[in-house]
């Protein structure tokens, strides 16, 4: 188990060109680097004030030396995806990927939880809940640091004409720890600006992590569990983990605007009615998006059968049936991909057929679902609810995650 603070690697933006400002004096090699700068992929090299490089580490000279990034995509492929300029502490260290330039940060753990802290919370929130989710972000990057690492492990169960059964975890990345987006933790450097509410929480549980038998825990969180959260088997590898189990939440059900605008910050605050959601399709509409996601012609779609439930209801395995081909989709992100041009907000939902036409085929397809996201672990809003009423975060951690404990490691 790690004993000491690490450093984190976090990837945060892939192009053919990146443009970014040096805000104080770095080091590149030894020169001082200030200013407005720009790097572009040439002939699998880094092209830089004229010369080739296969790399460039960007070191701060100074404490109050930061970077800014500009078009940062956020929410990638999600329904409030765009673009901002980002600014960042720590070094800057542009490498090749493909045909295209990575952009990372590195920078000390504790310090990457400031920004994760302000960027999934608000400043308005209760210490508690902040608490909460410094022990979980923590943990979470720290089992992650301290697992062995394989590129596109157990990510894909089944991928042909018949089956499509796959999911998305945080081993994808290789180039770097983690990514800057929802898939792994949302990280947005100084962007959102450190608040003193954040750095005491982070302070006060520096070093703690959850851990279950010795190990430190797996902490997966989503936004809304929708009154009951999820396995963690039904979302990813077929394996068990003991503290990752099925709680029902009496919490996450609020619309309190104080409460939810701790949670959704920004852009999360466009979303609205994520605990009971309805999408609605056509016939025309269904196939024609069902045909697009998986390459395949369904021809109409005679009905969504689903063939296998998590313990909070979400879908796991779906089967598409269709005038033309048949096919089993899962797990719950794939399916969520499936049916609709983003996302889902979670694959809990219920299929409710309409207005059959002589053939028997559905003229309107309704989805009836529940929370946001795939509600493994902690729900943000049902954690802010437990903080709003005081309730101490060790006791958020433990009613989230049975069976585990707090432990502080350094």
């Amino acid at each position: 188990m790690n004993t000491t603070e690490k450093k984190v690697n976090v990837g945060i933006v892939s192009a053919e060109s990146i443009r970014f400002t040096l805000n104080g004096t770095y080091l590149h090699n030894g020169c001082e680097v200030s200013g407005v700068q720009e790097v572009t992929y040439a002939n699998g090299s880094i092209a830089w004030q004229g010369q080739s490089y296969k790399e460039l580490l960007f070191t701060p000279a100074g404490d109050n030396a930061s970077f800014s990034l500009e078009d940062v995509v956020i929410g990638v492929n999600f329904h409030w995806e765009r673009k901002q300029t980002q600014t960042f502490v720590g070094e800057l260290h542009l490498i090749v990927d493909g045909e295209k330039i990575c952009a990372i940060n590195t920078l000390p753990v504790e310090q990457y939880l400031e920004s994760v802290i302000s960027s999934e919370m608000s400043a308005t929130s209760s210490l508690e809940l902040l608490k909460a989710h410094a022990v979980i972000s923590r943990s979470w990057l720290l089992n992650l640091l301290d697992s062995p690492r394989e590129a596109g492990k157990n990510t894909v169960a089944a991928d042909n004409e018949n089956e499509r059964i796959k999911w998305y975890d945080r081993e994808d990345h290789t180039l770097f720890d983690v990514c800057a987006d929802d898939h792994c933790q949302r990280y947005q450097g100084i962007t959102h600006a450190s608040n003193p509410h954040v750095v005491e929480a982070v302070s006060n549980t520096r070093g703690e992590v959850l851990t279950f038998e010795g190990e430190i825990c797996d902490t997966r969180f989503s936004k809304c569990c929708g009154g009951i959260t999820e396995e963690y088997q039904y979302c990813w590898d077929n394996i068990t983990k003991p503290y990752l189990k099925s709680v029902r939440d009496p919490y996450c059900n609020t619309q309190d605007e104080r409460i939810l605008a701790e949670v959704l910050n920004d852009y999360d605050q466009e979303t609205v009615d994520f605990y009971d959601w309805h999408v609605s399709y056509t016939q025309q509409e269904l196939s024609a998006l069902i045909s697009e996601k998986l390459g395949i012609d369904f021809g109409r779609i005679r009905s969504l059968e689903p063939l296998e439930r998590g313990k909070s209801g979400r879908i796991s395995l779906l089967r598409i049936n269709g005038e033309k081909h048949t096919m089993t989709v899962g797990k719950e992100l794939e399916i969520r991909k499936t049916l609709s041009p983003s996302h889902l907000y979670s694959s809990d939902f219920t299929v409710h057929e309409q207005n059959p036409d002589a053939d028997g085929y559905p003229t309107r397809f309704t989805l009836n679902g529940h929370g946001w996201g795939h509600g493994v672990g902690l729900c943000q809003i049902g954690a802010a609810v437990m903080g709003a009423r005081g309730i101490p975060y060790s006791d958020i951690l433990t009613y989230y995650y049975p069976g585990s404990k707090i432990t502080t490691i350094y």
